[in-house]
This record gives C-alpha cells, sequence and structure tokens, in this order.
C-alpha cells in the first residue's frame, strides 16, 4: 500500500506536542539518534515505553468527561494544569484510574524539533486561527505544489460531481430504496382520499343520545348509508365515515344502553373529533419532497399512500476499486514483509454506503502497465485506487494518469493524514479518487474526496456541516488541517488515541471525525464533524449525539 513517510508532522502515540501545535521537549525515553535501530520507526522503537492510556470505550470517554477538584489536582481549585495533548492522552486528574507515571511521559523522534521561524510554535493567542479557518495555498512537504485547502478540496470533488451527475432510471418501489429522488414527489391524490375515521368507536350525528343504528361501518367498503340525526353507528379506524357524521366517539368514552337502544357520551363531544379530513396531510398536486431527497423506507410509505408505483431516481455510480501493492495478503497472518490488506474491505462497502452500486474490487500488483490497463480498461464511472500516490519508485498512479491524458483536478491536499490524495477527470463523467495507503489517511481521503463527489454523481444535497465544542485541547499542524477520530459524549467531542495515519483502531470506536484547523483548538472550541456513513447525529447543541 505504500505508505507516505512520516514528517515532523504526523504523530504517532507518545509523540509530544504543546498545547496549540508546539513540538514538546525529549521525555525520559529519549534516546540519542545513533542509538535507533536501523529500520525503526524515526526516534523509537515499539517497545520502548508501555503504551500511553487510552481512550478505548464510553465508560472512559464519561470518565474523561468527570468533574475536577478531585484530591491530587496539581493547581488551586481542583483544575489540572493544561500540559501536552496528545489526542485522547489524559492529564494528571483526569481519570482516577490512570494515575500519571514517569513511563507516560512524551517520547521524542530525532527529527521533533522546534518550528521553523516561518511557522507558528506554541500556545497563545495568535497561534491558532479561529476554529474551522482554512490553510491557504502553499507548497508543502508532502503536497503538490499549490496544495488546496482542505475545504477548497472538496468544493472542487462537489462540483465535478455537479459537473457531471448521473443519469436516471424509473424503479418499482420496492427497487428504490437507498436511491435518489431525480425530481421532487408530487402527490398524485388528496391523502387521505376521503374523511377517515382516527379510532374505533361510534360515528354519531347531531347531540346525544343517540338511537343505535345496527349495521356497522368497516374499512375497506363503500360508501355508507348517510347518518340521520339523533342516530349512532358502530365505525373501525380507517373506514370511511358516513355521509352527515358529526363526530366519532372513541369506544371507551360512550356507553350503550342495549334495552333501550341508546348510546351516550360519557364526555363532552366536540364536532369533528376523531374524524380525518379528507386532503388533511396534502392536496393532489402538492409538493411533498425535493429531488435529491434520499429514499428512505419513509419515504417508500409516503409514495405509495400518495398512489406512486414506481420512483424516478438517480441512477447510482458504478464504482471500481484497485487495490495496490505487491505486500498486501488478502488472508491470514502477516509474514515475511507480506501485510493484509485493510483496504480492500474496508472501501467497498464505505463506497456503498455513500451512494455508489456495483462495486467491485480487483487487487493489482506494483506494475505500471498492469494499472494502466485496468484503469483504461474500466467502465466505471468511479475508479479509486488504494496506495501508490506519493512519488516511490513503486508509486504508479500519478505516471499512469498522465499517459491517459486525465486531468488532475486535486493533486495533495493541506490535511493529515492523507496529504497525497488525488482527484482526476479520466474522461466526462468518469473520475479517480486515489487514496493514500496508509488506512486512515484513506478514510481521510474518502471523506475529504469520494464523499463529495459521490454527492454530486448521485444528486444528493449537501447537507450543513455540524459543530460540537471539543472538551479537550487538540494539537494541530501548524499550515493544514488534521482529521482526528472523536466521540460525542455528553454534548462534547472528545478526541480518541490510535490516530496515526496507519492505524484504524481509533476510527473503527469513532463516532465522527473532528476537523481541527491549522494551529489546533482549545477546550470548548466548536469543531465541524464528519459524520460517517453509519452514524446519525444530532443537531448541534443537542445533549446528545447517536451512533448506529
Amino acid at each position: 500500500m505504500h505508505p507516505v513517510p512520516g514528517d515532523p508532522w504526523d504523530l504517532t502515540p507518545g509523540q509530544s506536542w504543546g498545547p496549540l501545535g508546539g513540538v514538546g521537549a525529549p521525555g525520559p525515553g529519549h534516546r540519542p539518534a545513533a542509538e535507533h535501530p536501523e529500520g525503526a520507526a524515526p526516534g523509537r522503537r515499539a517497545d520502548d515505553h508501555p503504551p500511553l492510556p487510552e481512550l478505548d470505550g464510553v465508560a472512559d470517554a464519561l470518565a474523561l468527561l468527570a468533574p475536577r477538584g478531585t484530591a491530587g489536582d496539581p493547581r488551586p481549585g481542583g483544575e489540572s494544569a493544561p500540559g501536552p495533548s496528545a489526542l485522547g492522552s489524559r492529564a494528571p486528574g483526569d481519570a482516577p484510574h490512570h494515575e500519571a507515571s514517569s513511563h507516560e511521559a512524551p517520547r521524542h523522534r530525532p527529527d521533533d524539533r522546534p518550528p521553523a521561524p516561518d511557522r507558528p510554535s506554541a500556545a497563545g493567542p495568535s497561534a491558532a486561527p479561529p476554529a474551522g479557518a482554512a490553510s491557504p495555498r502553499r507548497p508543502a512537504r508532502g503536497h503538490g505544489p499549490g496544495a488546496p485547502a482542505w475545504t477548497e478540496a472538496r468544493a472542487i470533488a462537489a462540483r465535478e460531481g455537479r459537473r457531471f451527475p448521473g443519469g436516471t432510471r424509473t424503479a418499482p418501489l420496492a427497487e428504490a430504496l437507498g436511491h435518489v429522488l431525480a425530481e421532487p414527489l408530487t402527490a398524485l391524490c388528496d391523502l387521505p382520499f376521503f374523511d377517515t375515521s382516527a379510532m374505533d368507536g361510534w360515528a354519531v350525528s347531531g347531540p346525544g343520545p343517540w338511537h343505535i343504528r345496527d349495521a356497522a361501518v368497516l374499512a375497506g367498503h363503500a360508501d355508507a348509508e348517510a347518518l340521520a340525526d339523533g342516530t349512532a353507528v358502530r365505525i373501525a379506524t380507517g373506514a370511511r365515515v358516513p355521509r352527515e357524521t358529526t363526530a366519532v366517539i372513541r369506544s371507551e368514552h360512550a356507553r350503550a344502553d342495549e334495552a333501550k337502544g341508546l348510546l351516550h357520551a360519557e364526555r363532552s363531544v366536540v364536532p369533528g373529533q376523531d374524524i380525518r379530513p379528507r386532503a388533511q396531510e396534502c392536496r393532489s398536486g402538492e409538493r411533498l419532497l425535493g429531488s435529491g431527497t434520499a429514499v428512505t423506507p419513509a419515504v417508500l410509505g409516503l409514495a405509495a399512500a400518495a398512489g406512486y408505483d414506481e420512483l424516478r431516481t438517480v441512477r447510482p455510480v458504478r464504482a471500481e476499486i484497485l487495490v495496490l501493492g505487491d505486500e498486501l495478503l488478502p488472508s491470514g497472518l502477516p509474514r515475511e514483509g507480506l501485510i493484509r490488506d485493510a483496504l480492500g474491505p474496508m472501501v467497498g462497502p464505505w463506497l456503498r454506503a455513500l451512494g455508489a452500486e456495483s462495486v467491485t474490487t480487483r487487487r493489482i500488483l506494483d506494475d505500471e502497465e498492469a494499472l494502466h490497463r485496468a484503469v483504461a480498461d474500466s467502465e466505471a464511472e468511479l475508479l479509486v485506487t488504494t496506495g501508490g500516490t506519493a512519488a516511490g519508485p513503486v508509486d504508479h498512479v500519478r505516471p499512469v494518469l498522465r499517459r491517459l491524458g486525465a486531468r488532475l483536478l486535486v493533486e495533495g491536499v493541506a490535511v493529515r493524514p492523507g496529504h497525497p490524495m488525488l482527484l482526476a477527470r479520466l474522461a466526462p463523467g468518469r473520475c479517480l479518487v486515489g487514496l493514500p495507503g496508509n488506512p486512515l489517511a484513506a478514510v481521510s481521503a474518502l471523506l475529504t474526496l469520494a464523499e463529495p463527489l459521490l454527492r454530486g454523481l448521485t444528486g444528493r444535497p449537501t447537507a450543513e456541516p455540524s459543530r460540537i465544542p471539543v472538551h479537550t485541547s487538540v494539537q494541530g499542524h501548524p499550515h493544514d488541517t488534521r482529521l482526528v477520530p472523536v466521540r460525542h459524549t455528553a454534548g462534547r467531542l472528545v478526541p480518541l488515541r490510535y490516530h496515526g495515519p496507519a492505524m484504524l483502531r481509533g476510527i473503527a470506536g469513532a463516532d465522527a471525525l473532528a476537523v481541527v484547523p491549522p494551529g489546533g483548538a482549545r477546550p470548548g472550541d466548536a469543531l465541524e464533524v464528519l459524520g460517517l456513513p453509519w452514524t446519525s447525529w444530532a443537531h448541534p447543541g443537542t445533549e446528545e449525539g447517536c451512533s448506529t
């Protein structure tokens, strides 16, 4: 999958940052560069120290949100000192069951050095732009020349999708679920189509008591005989109300005197009560839903009630995934330089959740000719490659795109992780999204480029972004946006650990990704959240968010 070499701003667990992006001093586990073995991760080995405490469940997240002021707080008034803010790590006093100790001190890599003079340094009022601010276009390590800011890259992808929207098709209701309406849904009839009883009970006419008529009025039967004044008749829920009916009395609110054949009301009767009048919900020709609405089970029910047997929907996008790399195993345990393919099983279902259909996955070895044939011969409207987007000796995506005369729309994005991602137009209506080979970097690229592109191609409207306050300080890159796995707990975003570019453990337990602006975020800053396809979010300002 050709992971992109790390740089000083791609954190790994244990690396130290200042409160808003400054690199911390070496911890007790620091060793001189000469002591680090050849081929080890820069500046440390995996077994240098035990792992830092992690947020690995709702209980941990709630513990992090517990009130301060417990015994041992280092600051007067029970408020913990800020300290370095590695994602998900706790300051002393945050969680009583994770006491701070010397082995939790930040670790240092040889390239962990203070920022150059032109970079923002540690905390301070001028160090962090306002939450949500976008970074400017600029050349940067790992980016193409003038790589766009994260927000700009998403806008480019959305525009490309809207430029070449998919075709339409007419589908029976049973086959339209999950698709998108290609035209507004307009009522074909009044709803309800006639005056209907809302309850089981008695239809009555005029004031009571009422003489009981023998025949009952049932749902599904033709128009009943009109009620004479002073009479009552049994009626079922959903039945057509007889003409001249004043009201429906619920069974439990009436008493029948069988001996005298009279019905008495046990509470006051209001004209029109428990009757659903014709066209109460809509009139024929009224617009019910706009084009671009996702067809949910509720939409299918509404369409059926309004007279539809089939719907005009946007034709789903055909997608193909090319998993690149000699080192990938489709099954079994890693061995002798070979690793399991994590992206093949993940990207296909993710694309389906974003609106693609007929997703196929192919494995391609590190061979430029094989990749060229695969891209040139594909009939998919969306091609997604994994790995090969950087400039290494076997990174063939860019050379293949040049050979095919593709137009590069996005070549690198000022975002971490995932900055080597790309978007190319192969032909009108056919695009390629290049995902980096590192798993979390690939997720970043899916949400940055594939999600807005597919929204445009499938006619889905752009959702209004949600913003939720973050509980703790979150470190930021000096220039780039960062996407950080978070959990939504008690109305706050709690950053999770295991957020390195090559890791999936953090995102697997996350509700969403938080968009951290250049320079970082302070406690209470409202950050934009990118919901994952399988999660739903409460509106901003609500106390609880849901994950499903």
